[in-house]
């Protein structure tokens, strides 16, 4: 197993705080094995077994469980006097009314609660007001380039091919058979679409839902909408509506398949409604759909870097200057920084139309282009870079 950092950092830090500690993320990022090696963690310091409480929700054992009376009843059976016990919960989401028994948990002293989920909408609707500011959400991806390079090794180009073809969901990366890795990969897309697409948001129509997704997949890093999406698929053939369109759009980043970026107008300085662009959690997923025929590099590294970004802690949108986009705005705590995503900008017609957009924008926020290139260039204080070596990066 490859110690997540970022992630157990987050754990340590909110350890024995009255916070309750949310993760979440797509199926088989590696939520259950980061709770895994916390517990770990805490025996090593000193923490006994029995004030160490998990229960796995997808576990058949734990059926009777599923009753959220049932469940609270379980733990606080097994809570220490006296002493601190951590109750973890894992893929929560499949207790109804889940929150209920949570909150009568967060309550009572010396409770800390660790509990993951693989669908967003765990924190939406009236229930999840119960909680409301009572959790911290630690929002987990697959691996980064840089975990992926320290769980493989080798040779960093081999392992750069490798993550940029094939993703880098944590048990995939360690399967050297392709046809084996394909089958996992196969595995995890058919779970989430059947049961957090299908299931949970009622969705009939498979073939249609499916027609959407690989539409997506095919699209990533281009702006579109739902009304788009639904006007290309009726023309070849599969009529739909935009509406129908948006519902399974809302479905697939629930479940933590899609992100979407919104568009901000820089010189404007306001979000803008429409137009947004659509990236995907994993890499391996949509080469398992479109094959190697639908490699986009670009868009793909773009992807990459949108992933790379939110996992650092940025909230990320498109940047609109007067009639031209740049790539990525990313900001946090109060700071910005810029950045355009390109296969290479050797060609001087590229190098051109990709620093254009940023030289419009007149502040004093670092600027980057990421590309494969080796050579670095620069001009106006705008800096060219490799995208691994930033993949790299701390």
């Amino acid at each position: 197993m490859i110690q997540r950092k970022q992630y157990m950092a987050k754990l340590k830090k909110l350890k024995d705080t009255k916070i309750i500690k949310i993760v979440t993320g797509v199926r088989r990022c590696g939520k259950s094995t980061l709770l895994l090696m916390f517990r770990e963690y805490l025996r090593d310091r000193g923490v006994e077994d029995v004030q160490i409480v998990f229960v796995n929700f997808e576990d058949v054992a734990n059926e009777p469980l599923l009753d959220y009376k049932k469940l609270h009843q379980y733990i606080e059976d097994r809570l220490v006097p006296g002493k601190m016990t951590y109750v973890f919960l894992d893929e929560v989401q499949n207790v109804p009314q889940y929150q209920k028994a949570v909150d009568s948990l967060f309550i009572k002293d010396y409770v800390d609660l660790y509990i993951t989920g693989s669908n967003a909408a765990m924190l939406s609707g009236e229930l999840a007001t119960l909680l409301s500011g009572r959790y911290i959400e630690i929002k987990m991806l697959p691996l980064s380039f840089a975990e992926y390079f320290e769980l493989t090794g080798g040779d960093r180009r081999d392992a750069w091919r490798s993550y940029f073809q094939d993703g880098g969901f944590p048990y995939a990366a360690t399967l050297e058979d392709n046809e084996i890795r394909k089958d996992y990969l196969t595995g995890i897309y058919n779970t989430v679409l059947l049961k957090d697409i299908v299931t949970r948001g009622r969705i009939n129509d498979v073939p249609l839902l499916e027609s959407v997704i690989k539409f997506l997949f095919d699209n990533i890093g281009n702006i579109v909408s739902p009304n788009k999406i639904a006007n290309s698929l009726t023309s070849y053939g599969r009529k739909t509506t935009s509406i129908t369109v948006e519902s399974y759009i809302g479905a697939l980043t629930e479940a933590f398949i899609l992100y979407k970026a919104s568009r901000y107008d820089i010189k404007g300085k306001q979000h803008l409604k429409s137009l947004e662009k659509y990236y995907l959690v994993d890499m391996g997923l949509r080469r398992l759909l479109l094959g190697d025929a639908a490699a986009d590099i670009g868009h793909i590294l773009e992807n990459i870097v949108y992933l790379e970004l939110i996992r650092r802690g940025y909230t990320v949108s498109i940047g609109k200057v007067d009639d031209q986009e740049i790539d990525f705005i990313a900001e946090r705590s109060g700071s910005r920084i810029y950045y355009q995503v390109s296969a290479s900008i050797l060609d001087p017609a590229t190098f051109a139309r990709e620093i254009a957009p940023l030289k419009k924008v007149n502040d004093h926020y670092p600027k980057f282009i990421l590309s494969m290139d080796e050579i670095a260039v620069s001009e106006n204080g705008i800096r060219q870079m490799n995208v691994v070596d930033f993949l790299m990066q701390e």
